[in-house]
C-alpha cells in the first residue's frame, strides 16, 4: 500500500476504509470484510455511532495493532460555562474505550465549530502522550485552518474535507502543502450525485483503462496525493476499490477530470448560518 508521510513523520496509508453511514449493526461485518480484503487504514468517528463495532472487528481480525492505522473524530464539545478541555479528555477516553484501543493513529476535530481551540490544546496533550500518534482537523476552510496553525504549537497533520471530481479543492490543497498539512478526501464519489457513476468523461476514461468509474476517481485522487477513504458494504467493491495501483492516468485524462470541477459543495456549506446552528445543536456523548 502506498503511504504518505505526515508532518510529524507518521506514515499513513493513502487509501483506507470509511464507515460513515454504515449502520452500527452492519459495521463489524463490513470492517471484518475490509480487513480481509487488505485494508489496513480505518476511519470512523464518535458521531457515526459505530466505534464499538469497528473495535470489535479489529479484535476479531487477529491483526496486530501495529499493522493498522485507525482514525476517529471528536464531535463539538458543549461547555459554554465549563471546561472544554476536560470534556475533550472525556470524549477521547470514551472513543478509545469503544474502540478497545490504547491509542489511535489519527484524531481529528470533526467540525470547525464551538471552542475548538480548547479542544486542540487538549489534543496536543494526547499527541505528546502518545495516545494520538497524529492530530488533525476535518471540514476546515482555509481561513480557519491558517488561524488554528498560527496560534497553536502543533500544526494539524491532516485536514479531511469534501473532495471529489465535482469539488476538487485544488486551492485548499495548495495551501495545505504550503503549511505542511495532508489533504484527505471524504465523499470521494460525491455519494453518486451529479450522476457521477455514469458521467461520460469518467466513463470514457474508465473504459480506456479497463477499470470502473470508481477506480478512476480513486486513482485520480491518489495521483494528486490525496488520502481517500471510500466506503462499501459489498466485499467485491471493497476489493475493487483497493485495485487502483496498477494503472496511471495520463496528463490528458487528469486534465479532463479537472474540467469537471464546479468549485462548490454538493452537500453543505460550513459557512451557512443555518447549517452551523444545526451542527452545533447536535449532541454526541
Amino acid at each position: 500500500m502506498q503511504t504518505v508521510t505526515l508532518n510529524n513523520g507518521v506514515e499513513m496509508p493513502i487509501l483506507g476504509f470509511g464507515v460513515f453511514q454504515i449502520p452500527d449493526e452492519e459495521t463489524q461485518a463490513a470492517v471484518e470484510a475490509a480487513l480481509a480484503a487488505g485494508y489496513r487504514h480505518l476511519d470512523t468517528a464518535a458521531s457515526y455511532g459505530n466505534e464499538a463495532a469497528v473495535g470489535a472487528a479489529i479484535k476479531a481480525s487477529g491483526l496486530s495493532r501495529e499493522e493498522l492505522f485507525v482514525t476517529t473524530k471528536l464531535w463539538i464539545q458543549h461547555a459554554p460555562t465549563g471546561n472544554v478541555q476536560e470534556d475533550t479528555n472525556r470524549a477521547f477516553a470514551n472513543s478509545l474505550d469503544r474502540l478497545g484501543l490504547e491509542y489511535v493513529d489519527l484524531y481529528l476535530i470533526h467540525q470547525p465549530l464551538g471552542d475548538y481551540y480548547s479542544e486542540w490544546r487538549a489534543m496536543q496533550d494526547f499527541n505528546k502522550e502518545g495516545r494520538a500518534r497524529a492530530i488533525g482537523v476535518s471540514n476546515f476552510h482555509q481561513d480557519r485552518l491558517v488561524d488554528l496553525i498560527d496560534h497553536n504549537e502543533i500544526v494539524p497533520a491532516v485536514n479531511q474535507i469534501e473532495t471529489h471530481p465535482f469539488h476538487q479543492r485544488a486551492s485548499d490543497q495548495a495551501l495545505m502543502i504550503e503549511r505542511g498539512v495532508q489533504i484527505e478526501s471524504w465523499g470521494p464519489f460525491a455519494e453518486g450525485r451529479n450522476n457521477l457513476f455514469a458521467d461520460p468523461v469518467l466513463s470514457a476514461i474508465a473504459e480506456a483503462h479497463g477499470k470502473s468509474v470508481a477506480q478512476v476517481v480513486l486513482r485520480w485522487l491518489v495521483q494528486r496525493n490525496v488520502v481517500v477513504i471510500p466506503k462499501s458494504i459489498r466485499p467485491e467493491r471493497m476489493a475493487q476499490n483497493l485495485d487502483v495501483f496498477d494503472f496511471t492516468l495520463t496528463d490528458e485524462h487528469m486534465g479532463l477530470i479537472a474540467a469537471l470541477d464546479t468549485g462548490s459543495s454538493l452537500f453543505f456549506d460550513h459557512r451557512d448560518p443555518a447549517m452551523v446552528s444545526w451542527l452545533g445543536g447536535r449532541r454526541i456523548s
